[in-house]
């Protein structure tokens, strides 16, 4: 039987197929179909899920004209649009100077918008217009690259679960502003924003993420932290800071988030721990936490290896441990402190739980040795001890090998992966 040329298989697809469809498409895609027929005509238009960037139109070497064009596409595309907007995404490097962003968060308040996320060019610093602050129903913000300054108004977000700022200019009491009236964030992000001297108080918090020149940070109030990753950039101002604290860094970090299950701490993360008067014996044991990730370590500095000891020994359910160290100096080599050892690490510890251990830019430097080997003789459920030097070890990688294997495993199933570069 032939195909009746009435017949219009496009337009009797079902509402829910259509919307389906335009849902899957990129927004240039979806605006085409109006074309399809009278059916499809604007019904992109009720999308509640719109997200722009300079594949919405095409691409000349004229920057300036790609940029008008992406104005005036996204501004009509706005204009065009009924229904609510729950999410509105914008990522470009080609709004150089845009006023008209402005209006589109203006638009966008009006729109029950749930979701925001804002990327733009490196290049380009915009101010956040006020009407932001008015889009009470936000769950979702992601900003890059703009000034952030809330109002005196502003009561908060009552609904917004995941704050992610990158390469925001925002004072720190304003930061702790947003932070505290968002009563129901879970997820936090904040990168390359500096300077800061930053109090977390959020109670619901589970996610978070830290990386800039932060001079000082207290988590006072996450007590549902589940999981963290840090990165700390360290300058002259920063570091002198730092020396003046008394206060107990790894007391005023790491006691605020007593059911963390993940730790990631990158480049001067371990450093920053060891400011402060020294805590004695820690006041808190890491029931939850099974992954520890320390990078940069320093294994010639006694009070970073006190900080990682005492980290790993009051986690007495960790699974993983991954440590990468940057111990090659020469201090590091001949260092004459070994009864370190035997004064610090707890006579009876047993890291009953612990499975999988992974060291990297190894030197083979003493007090490296002495921590594979602390390990090693307390693990009795290691499987995996996995160890990779750092590229400029080449004569002394034998001598390594040959000490690995001379240590006492305390568990028999262990197996030592020396893994060459």
């Amino acid at each position: 039987m032939g195909d009746s040329p009435d017949l219009d298989l496009i337009s009797d697809l079902p509402q829910s197929i259509i919307e389906s469809i335009l849902t899957r498409l990129p927004i240039v895609e979806a605006v085409r179909t109006s074309i399809l027929s009278s059916k499809w005509r604007y019904r992109w238009a009720t999308l509640t899920h719109l997200a722009f960037d300079e594949k919405c139109v095409t691409s000349t070497n004229d920057r300036i004209l790609v940029e008008n064009k992406l104005i005036n596409f996204i501004t009509r595309a706005l204009f065009l649009h009924q229904g609510p907007i729950h999410k509105f995404q914008l990522c470009t490097s080609f709004l150089t100077s845009c006023p008209d962003i402005d209006q589109w968060i203006l638009f966008l308040s009006r729109k029950d918008i749930k979701e925001l996320v804002l990327e733009l060019d490196e290049n380009e610093w915009i101010r956040v217009p006020s009407c932001l602050f008015n889009c009470k129903k936000l769950t979702r913000l992601e900003l890059s690259r703009c000034e952030l300054d809330p109002p005196s108004t502003f009561k908060g977000f009552s609904f917004l679960k995941s704050l992610k700022l990158y390469q925001v200019y925002v004072a720190s009491d304003a930061i702790e502003s947003v932070i505290i009236s968002c009563p129901l964030l879970e997820s936090l992000s904040l990168s390359y924003i500096d300077s800061l001297t930053l109090n977390i108080r959020s109670p619901n918090l589970k996610y978070l993420c830290l990386e800039g020149e932060f001079k000082d940070i207290c988590l006072e109030n996450t007590p549902l932290l589940i999981a963290m990753s840090v990165a700390m950039y360290m300058t002259e101002d920063i570091a002198e800071h730092m020396e003046q604290s008394s206060s107990c860094n790894f007391i005023k970090f790491l006691g605020g988030a007593p059911h963390l299950e993940r730790l990631i701490g990158r480049i001067y993360f371990t450093k920053y721990l060891t400011v402060g008067d020294d805590p004695g014996r820690l006041p808190i044991k890491y029931i939850n936490l099974k992954i520890i990730e320390l990078y940069q370590v320093s294994f010639e500095d006694m009070k970073e290896i006190l900080v990682v000891l005492r980290l790993i020994t009051n986690s007495p359910n960790l699974k993983e441990l991954q440590i990468s160290s940057s111990s090659n100096t020469p201090a590091a080599m001949e260092a004459t402190d070994l009864d370190f050892w035997e004064k610090e690490c707890p006579s009876h510890c047993i890291f009953g739980r612990l499975k999988a251990v992974k060291m990297t830019e190894m030197s083979g430097v003493p007090h490296e040795m002495e921590f594979i080997k602390f390990l090693l003789e307390n693990s009795p459920v290691l499987e995996v001890m996995s160890i990779a030097p750092c590229s400029f070890v080449t004569e002394g990688r034998l001598n390594m090998l040959i000490e690995l294997v001379r240590f006492r495993r305390a568990s028999p199933r262990a197996e030592i992966l020396f893994i060459q570069n």
